[in-house]
């Protein structure tokens, strides 16, 4: 069975527990997630309205936060950045102008350049998006929305009508890829430039 901590070097400790193995239990517990981590942090983060930012970050102007958030130490959110129902950057986390971040965790050391969406996704360390490129999360032009993921010639059925993709440590997605939701890529996967991945087909 699929395990994050194949993909993620180094998972955090609020996600080893059994019931977090599984991408999308994570991305679709998120908020509530992140809710409880708010009220541990310590005096290196602002906390207020429900958005936890390290006193190292920047946060440049006309960025929205809804909450919740938590923005890690060294992270830099470009100018009118996007982040809602739920986002967590690890450290010295990029992510550039006019970037839309939902329902995701973003592990140390990733880049997400500009123009970029990255929906219900786990995003691992040292991952570079491209400008332009996109973890979709649903399946619009589908009559079943359901999404399935393909792991090892196994189709698994999420139960979930949003779940975008969860991305190895060190991976790098192309300048307007699009990773179609339920993609999982390994470590160190290379998405080319303008690529669809589609791992799972279905009748529309």
């Amino acid at each position: 069975m699929i395990d994050i901590k194949d993909f993620v070097s180094d998972v955090p400790s609020f996600l080893q527990t059994e019931a977090y193995r599984l991408p999308w239990r994570v991305v679709a517990d998120l908020e509530e997630i992140i809710k409880r981590m708010l009220p541990h942090f310590g005096p290196d983060y602002t906390v207020k309205n429900g958005i936890a930012i390290h006193k190292t970050a920047t946060v440049e102007k006309g960025v929205t936060l809804k909450s919740p958030v938590i923005i890690g130490e060294k992270c830099r959110v470009g100018a009118h950045a996007y982040f809602r129902e739920g986002v967590f950057l690890d450290s010295s986390v990029k992510i550039g102008p006019s970037s839309e971040i939902k329902s995701s965790l973003i592990f140390s050391g990733t880049a997400i350049a500009h123009l970029n969406y990255i929906g219900n996704s786990i995003i691992g360390r040292n991952v570079n998006f491209e400008a332009g490129s996109i973890a979709a999360n649903h399946y619009n032009e589908r009559e079943d929305k359901r999404i399935l993921v393909r792991f090892k010639n196994e189709f698994v059925d999420t139960g979930l009508e949003k779940f975008g993709a969860l991305v190895g440590d060190g991976s790098r997605i192309g300048a307007n890829a699009v990773l179609s939701p339920g993609t999982i890529l390994p470590k160190g996967a290379i998405v080319k430039r303008l690529e669809l991945v589609e791992q799972v087909k279905a009748k529309i």
